[in-house]
Parts: C-alpha cells; structure tokens; sequence
C-alpha cells in the first residue's frame, strides 16, 4: 500500500508498480470520506491510510459498481457498521447484479467486474449536484452507465473513478492505452464516455485523480488532448 497527499485528498494506492488500483480519503473537519474500496484484501491499507491521517472515516462514496472499486466494502462494513454507503442511483442497480439497459441508453452490453457476491447495499442514492461533505456529485456515465465522478468546492479536486486514466498515459474511458488497457477493456460506451469527460473538463479542476494511475496537476491540457485522441479514433 502507498499513500501519496495533496491537499484536502489522499491517495492510496494498492500494487502500485504492476497494476495500479487507487482509492481516496477527502479530509473533512469531522472526519474522512472514503472514495472507493479497491480490492478484497484493501481493507487493512485503508484502516492503515486513515489512522495515520488520524481522523475516523464517517462516509463510503463509490464511484461505481465494477469489482476493483467496491472489492473491500463487505470487509470494511462489517468494521464500520454504522457508516453509510453512497452510489449514483443508476449503478445501484449493477450493485445489485442488475446488468439491464435502460431505454435511453446505448444499446451496448454493460462491461467489466460486474460484483457477483457483495453482499453490502447502499443507504444513500446520488444523483447529479448532491453534496456529501465538500464534495459535489456529477453524473459522468460512460464506463459504466451510474459512474461518478466528485469535485472538492474547496480545492477544485476532481475524483474521477474510471471517467479518465492516467496509468500508461491519460486517456478517457474506453480508449486503449497499449501500457494499461483493462479500463478501456471494461468500458460500456465510448461515445458516452467522451460526453462526460468533455463535461468534467468544464469544471476546470486543478487536480485529477483516477481509479488507476498518479494524480495529475494542473490536467485541462491532457484531459482535452485526451478527449481530441478518442474522438479521432471514432470518426
């Protein structure tokens, strides 16, 4: 486990140098929000990650359902009994092993580590501007069809689960990167993911953080030459 700062977020990351998985923990006065829970064996790390912040974690945020985001969540749950889980409202049903398409969405099959066991629910269903803390939610379907990504209002930190990697390159959900192409491999809609990086570029960030690869600066340029490479590719 490796735990890298910056500011109100900390990473913490599991098999860093091979196949890197990221969570977060966002700093708030009151305590720790937990973005992600990375793998089944994560748990220890994080517990780890937040004592030596020092704070208690007091809310579990998920970016979406796929198996290497809520790997830890029964584990961690049956520490944490009392604290409550957040998903979008639309991957809740792939939470509960719901593969279905909606009508207005691309007739594409949902993809990737779709959570087969969990036994954890949420007790909170986000939708687009809810507030949890300092963070603001934003609908940004794509990889999967409920992801979502949370902005700090404080700092302009942008937590994007698989919305963006920058493992191997930066690059939007669905684009292959040769170096690292297992989120693309486990992306639902390409076209939808290009929608929802161009809205997050909007949000001018001052910090992207994914679920795999460093935390990036500064990212507006990379982020829009991102969506430039994937948009050429579909043309």
């Amino acid at each position: 486990m490796r735990m890298l700062n910056n500011g109100f977020l900390y990473q913490v990351t599991f098999m860093a140098s091979v196949f890197p998985v990221n969570c977060y923990l966002v700093e708030e006065e009151d305590g720790l929000t937990l973005i992600d829970v990375a793998l089944p064996y994560s748990m220890k790390g994080i517990f780890r990650a937040a004592e030596v912040i020092g704070k208690p974690i007091t809310k579990i945020v998920l970016t979406h359902a796929h198996e290497d985001h809520v790997g830890a969540l029964d584990k961690i749950k049956e520490e944490l009994t009392d604290v409550p889980v957040y998903i979008s409202m639309r991957d809740n049903k792939i939470m509960n092993g719901d593969t279905t398409l909606e009508e207005h969405e691309h007739q594409t099959p949902i993809k990737g580590g779709v959570p087969k066991k969990l036994k954890t629910r949420a007790n909170i269903l986000l939708k687009e501007g809810d507030l949890i803390g300092s963070l603001a939610a934003i609908e940004t379907p794509g990889h999967t069809p409920g992801s979502m990504s949370f902005i700090d209002l404080r700092s302009k930190a942008l937590i994007a689960g698989d919305a963006y990697q920058t493992r191997g390159g930066i690059a939007v959900a669905g684009d292959i990167v040769p170096w690292f192409p297992f989120p693309a491999f486990g992306t639902w809609s390409k076209e939808t993911s290009i929608v929802s990086a161009k809205k997050l570029v909007n949000y001018q960030p001052k910090l992207l953080a994914v679920g795999h690869g460093e935390m990036l600066e500064n990212p507006l340029r990379e982020m829009q030459q991102a969506i430039n490479r994937l948009e050429q590719k579909l043309k």
